[in-house]
C-alpha cells in the first residue's frame, strides 16, 4: 500500500510573514520531522498569488496580501524546504483555499495501487480542511488522516473546531 503525506502550505508568510502566527512557529520543527521521517511520497502544496491579489474575491474577503509567487513569503520555511528537498517531493501550487489538481497529481502516483493520504500543514481552518474534504470527495474510501500536531489554524480555537469539522467527515484524526 503507498503512503501519500500532503504538506499543506507551510510557507513563510504563513508562519512568521503577513498571516504568521506564534502557534504556526511552533509546528515548523514537527512538521520537518514528520516529513524526514515519513515512510511515502511527499506533496507540498504552496500558496500562490499574484500582484492583483486584492483584486481577487479572497482578496477582498481577505485583505492582506500574502503568498505573491516570487517573494520571500511564497516560499516554503527554511526548516521545511530542507526536510523536503531531503526526503523529495512533487510541488503543487495552489490559487485558491483547496487545490482542484492534487487528487489527480496523487490517482496519478498511486498507479492503481491502494493508498493512504496524511495532512499537515496550515492553517487547519482554511487550506488543511479544504484540501482534507477534496481529497475524502475524491478518494470515499481511502484512509485519509490529519495530524494535528503538525497544523495550526488562524486560532488555537478555530485550530480546534475544523479538526471536529474533519472528525464530522470522516477524516482520521491522529492522537499525539
Amino acid at each position: 500500500m503507498k503512503k501519500f503525506l500532503v504538506a499543506v502550505d507551510l510557507q513563510n508568510d504563513f508562519i512568521d510573514g503577513a498571516l504568521g502566527t506564534k502557534e504556526a512557529v511552533a509546528i515548523v520543527p514537527a512538521a520537518a520531522e514528520k516529513i524526514r521521517s515519513f515512510d511515502g511520497e511527499v506533496f507540498a502544496t504552496l500558496d500562490t498569488h499574484y500582484e492583483n491579489y486584492l483584486d481577487t474575491a479572497e482578496g477582498k474577503n481577505l485583505p492582506v496580501t500574502h503568498c505573491v509567487k516570487g517573494t520571500d513569503g511564497w516560499k516554503l520555511n527554511d526548516r521545511i524546504q530542507a526536510a523536503l528537498d531531503e526526503k523529495g517531493y512533487t510541488a503543487v501550487e495552489k490559487i485558491t483555499f483547496g487545490s482542484v489538481d492534487l487528487p489527480e497529481k496523487i490517482r496519478e502516483a498511486a498507479g492503481g495501487e491502494e493508498f493512504t493520504i496524511e495532512l499537515i500543514g496550515l492553517c487547519t481552518d482554511i487550506c488543511v480542511v479544504s484540501n482534507a474534504l477534496i481529497l475524502k470527495a475524491n478518494f470515499p474510501e481511502t484512509n485519509i488522516a490529519v495530524d494535528p500536531a503538525c497544523c495550526a489554524g488562524v486560532t488555537p480555537e478555530k485550530h480546534t473546531a475544523a479538526l471536529e469539522t474533519m472528525r464530522s467527515c470522516q477524516i482520521n484524526i491522529r492522537e499525539n
